[in-house]
């Protein structure tokens, strides 16, 4: 199996109450890949960085198993920049600085050994890009694309193009309620499947994970973490523990979908106790495995007599 893996490169400045980072990993594409890693081999990484960006990192996707060649590396621009200050309870951060950089020119053409991917993941891009990405491959078994509310706000008929041609939509639970218009969760899940995507991912941030599909409800919880670090990336390392263990299994049933939302939570409750991917930049799987078992302890109780 192989999936392919579509979004920004970045090198951030990330600022949070456990303290100051600079120029460090950052972007979609690069927490994706990283976290399916753990779970899958055939990654494929499409992406666009500049000429500062570290060579020693490329290095670190390949020792990944990462297949980096979709990977453009511009002459002239420099990387995508984002410097972000995180305040105390991290649900809120401001955006100081956003520079484009390379990734502002971001055109995406799939090399033609990518276009027979299996899985595809889309980071949070322009659905314009995810529709043009799309259009590009053969027949890939299921897509996933996110989003976001700067997206739904400003290109809302663009991305309902791009959600016919879309298996899986992940989305916020504030994104949820403005796409669909609907206050309560479920019934904006459910709305949201009249529009193409079946299978819905609700993120709810500390309170876990939500999976709507015709057939199935289900919820997850986020670990309880005593120190959350740096939560950015959360997200996208989220997917890529979903994507990467679909992949791995080639089976997206409705239990197994179950399955993926657990891994993508266990992952996610990796990223966040450190800057950039160093959560996840090298994980003994002893640890991989004892945190899947602290996430099964969270709602595994026995059966009661009345």
């Amino acid at each position: 199996m192989s999936l392919l893996i579509v979004g920004s490169m970045a090198l951030d400045t990330i600022e949070t109450p456990y303290g100051k980072r600079e120029y460090i990993l950052g972007g979609s594409c690069t927490y994706i890949t990283t976290s399916a890693s753990y779970l899958t081999d055939g990654i494929r990484m499409v992406g666009i960085v500049g000429y500062d960006f570290p060579k020693h990192e490329i290095e670190f996707f390949k020792s990944k198993g990462i297949d980096t060649s979709g990977v453009e590396i511009s002459s002239d621009k420099k990387t995508f920049h984002w410097h972000g200050v995180y305040h105390k309870n991290m649900n809120i951060r401001d955006s100081i600085t956003t520079d484009l950089n390379a990734f502002e020119t971001f055109d995406p053409v799939i090399p033609e050994h990518f276009r027979d991917s299996d899985f595809v993941c889309l980071g949070n891009v322009d659905p314009v890009i995810q529709k043009k990405v799309i259009t590009q491959l053969r027949k890939p078994k299921l897509t996933m694309i996110d989003t976001m509310d700067f997206w739904i706000e400003g290109k809302l008929p663009h991305l309902l193009e791009t959600l016919k041609l879309t298996d899986i939509i992940m989305i916020n639970d504030s994104e949820a309620r403005l796409l669909s218009g609907e206050d309560n969760l479920i019934v904006a899940g459910r709305k949201i499947l009249t529009m193409g995507p079946k299978i819905i991912i609700i993120k709810k941030g500390e309170h876990g994970a939500l999976l709507i599909t015709p057939d199935t409800l289900f919820s997850v919880p986020a670990l309880p973490l005593d120190k959350v670090i740096d939560p950015t990336g959360a997200g996208d390392t989220f997917a890529g523990g979903f994507m990467g263990w679909i992949n791995r299994t080639n089976d997206f049933s409705d239990d197994n979908l179950k399955m993926a939302i657990v891994c993508g939570t266990v992952m996610a409750s990796l990223i966040v106790q450190d800057f950039s991917l160093e959560g996840i930049r090298d994980i003994p799987k002893d640890v991989l495995l004892s945190r899947f078992k602290d996430i099964k302890k969270l709602t595994d109780y026995k059966d009661i007599v009345l």
